[in-house]
């Protein structure tokens, strides 16, 4: 069975949407690991309520990325709880080479916008604000350019007339709870493959 690790900065939905998948039996994965680079993040108390291993890592000086030995701290946390595959679950730092060679082809994302549209922060808002007409979400393989890797799965979310960014960001992140286990699970059963 294959061992994922999740990386999460805040509330950790997505990691209860993989919580939850794998309860109900529909994603044939384990949790090794949670990890946070934020103290006090719900992601941290998500885990530990189901009984997960959670850590808190410091993340290090700098604001949008882990330097390099803060990364090889990450990596030798994900190694030590047998982690085949990370999965990224709203980690808001850039990832970087420490990270990728450790996993080559071996971490994932959820984005908040059909990519390439709208790579980077709050997507959502910046759907509103260019006045697309439809947006949702993106689960893809991660690479050293930001929200650029190679497309999973996606999912789309009409733009309502009345919309405000957290009723549509509230609407994108339903899409998301439902395509992140499958994404993994797409993985986890041989049917997307990392190298191709």
């Amino acid at each position: 069975m294959l061992t994922i690790g999740v990386l999460a900065s805040g509330q950790g939905t997505n990691l209860q949407a993989l919580i939850e998948a794998i309860k109900e039996g529909s994603l044939p994965v384990r949790i090794g690991v949670v990890i946070s680079d934020n103290a006090g993040a719900y992601a941290l108390e998500r885990a530990r309520k189901a009984g997960l291993p959670a850590h808190y890592i410091a993340p290090g000086p700098r604001l949008t990325y882990l330097v390099p030995e803060v990364e090889k701290k990450y990596v030798a946390c994900l190694q030590q709880h047998g982690v085949e595959l990370i999965c990224l679950a709203g980690f808001m730092r850039v990832i970087k080479k420490t990270f990728l060679s450790a996993f080559p082809n071996r971490i994932i994302n959820i984005h908040p916008s059909l990519l390439p549209a709208f790579p980077g922060l709050e997507a959502w808002r910046q759907a509103l604000e260019y006045g697309v007409k439809f947006t949702g979400c993106t689960v893809h393989f991660v690479n050293e350019k930001v929200d650029a890797g190679r497309i999973i799965l996606q999912a789309v979310v009409p733009v309502l007339p009345d919309d405000t960014p957290e009723t549509l960001h509230r609407r994108i992140q339903e899409k998301e709870h439902l395509i992140y286990p499958l994404a993994v699970k797409l993985i986890a059963t041989g049917r997307v493959s990392p190298g191709g």
